[in-house]
């Protein structure tokens, strides 16, 4: 029998990223995934091929909607090949598991295809081809999050699909039914809607994207409705039915009242559930809560001393870089070290385009909280570099504590928002002041220069270009 000083259980970005470092700790390690190719959800289903496909999607709105502008003509018609475009995209997740493949045989990480199963707390039964059993001294598990549902609804993965689906559509739906406006409901909308589809969301909350901060779902609205995508918002679904070319949704209104929505296909986005399915932690006395997450401690710890948790499957915003943040922080604690996460600044992105991205406090959380705070807002349209580019929608808005001036949240809409956040994430890291910010020099013409003349709007009205 194989013994390890630590088995990961799943490859996700959580469990690949905690095999490398412990293995660059001196541990012997060992990594279980059930599929063929590592990287969990995010590298098959989900973050990786959603990105590759909001990116050909973008190349073919650019190509029909605005290369004329640019000066560049294209005789005859411009054509979209979904195949190709879905070919394409294979291909972009591929090279992407592979590349994990690679990363565990260059730290020398044994691999194991099967089901984890624990046996006890220090014995794992690996269901695969073979069944094997390898013994733990620690165990991390990484194993993830599918899509939820509503319980009444169900998923036939043909017309009434979850994003998995999403991802490998055969055709361009006439009529996409979106149940969720949150992050996978949009960026997904956006895709089919750009290759011509008729998108109409349907969400419960009053506003999109809900946990964001408030002035982010108005102007995301704003762009997508100017994009002709259609919403229906504080509409509670009370069913969803696949009559064979056709799926109907029945929600009701704000006022109570019952109406009806048809399309061809519906996507059901209403968040992820953990997965801890064929994992038998009971058997190794792990304690799961009600909601189905592994209970764990401030380290990451289960009831179980040498068990651990990272990931999707506990506590917390479900994103591959808190679960890779995660798998890090527990190698370093098993290892003996002390690292720490400050889960305030995890920032959260959608990848519509305009991007929007966020670290820190809401406005409306700071209310609730009785924080004495300012604000400083800069539209991007008033930048040299979104003139320029054609991209000229969104703003950046920095909050800071009245008194003291730090930097208490940033909040974007805008070209590269998901590149520019980690400006604010490092500010805030070190607890710059909105000052500090302002003082900085930013490279001209850049979007980045939003940031700055964010921050000289926080501390005084100081913006210079508007």
């Amino acid at each position: 029998m194989n013994t390890y000083d630590v088995v990961v259980i799943g490859s996700g970005p959580g469990g690949y990223v905690a095999a490398i470092r412990c293995a660059q700790l001196g541990l012997k390690t060992a990594i279980i995934e059930k599929y063929a190719t590592k990287g969990g959800t995010c590298l098959n289903v989900g973050c990786i091929p959603s990105k590759a496909l909001l990116d050909s999607s973008h190349h073919y709105e650019d190509a029909i909607k605005h290369f004329e502008e640019h000066g560049i003509e294209i005789a005859g018609e411009v054509k979209m090949n979904l195949e190709k475009m879905m070919a394409r995209k294979n291909t972009v997740v591929e090279q992407t598991t592979k590349g994990i493949d690679f990363l565990m045989d260059k730290n020398k990480i044994d691999t194991y295809q099967g089901i984890g199963s624990f046996k006890d707390k220090n014995h794992i039964i690996i269901k695969g081809e073979e069944e094997v059993t390898i013994e733990a001294k620690n165990t991390i598990i990484a194993t993830g999050s599918k899509p939820a549902s509503l319980p009444f609804i169900e998923i036939d993965k043909e017309r009434i699909i979850t994003s998995t689906e999403a991802l490998k559509m055969k055709e361009v739906p006439k009529h996409l039914l979106v149940i969720g406006g949150g992050v996978i409901g949009l960026e997904l909308g956006q895709v089919y809607k750009r290759l011509g589809a008729e998108v109409t969301v349907i969400e419960y909350m009053d506003r999109i994207i809900p946990t964001m901060d408030k002035a982010q779902s108005k102007e995301l609205m704003k762009v997508l409705k100017k994009q002709k995508t259609k919403f229906a918002l504080s509409h509670q679904v009370t069913a969803v039915e696949n009559k064979g070319d056709e799926v109907v949704v029945k929600a009701k209104d704000k006022k109570g009242n019952e109406v009806e929505f048809k399309g061809d296909y519906c996507l059901v986005s209403v968040g992820r559930k953990p997965f801890t399915a064929g994992l038998n932690a009971e058997a190794a006395g792990v304690k799961l809560n009600d909601r189905g997450q592994v209970e764990v401690n401030e380290n990451l710890q289960t009831n179980v001393s040498n068990i651990y948790a990272i990931g999707d499957v506990v506590k917390g915003a479900m994103l591959a870089h808190k679960a890779e943040e995660e798998g890090t922080f527990v190698a370093e604690v098993i290892a003996g070290q002390k690292p720490h996460i400050n889960y305030n600044l995890i920032p959260g992105v959608v990848y519509t385009w305009p991007e929007v991205a966020s670290v820190g406090k809401t406005e409306e959380q700071l209310k609730e909280e009785n924080v004495n705070y300012a604000s400083g807002q800069f539209p991007m349209r008033a930048l040299g570099r979104s003139r320029a580019s054609g991209d000229i929608d969104g703003f950046v808005k920095i909050l800071t504590d009245k008194e003291t001036d730090e930097v208490l949240g940033v909040h974007m809409v805008g070209a590269r928002a998901a590149d520019l956040i980690a400006e604010a994430v490092t500010a805030m890291e070190f607890r710059a002041s909105a000052e500090d910010i302002s003082r900085m020099s930013h490279a001209h013409p850049t979007y980045a220069e939003a940031v700055k003349e964010a921050a000289l709007a926080a501390t005084g009205d100081r913006a210079l270009h508007v």
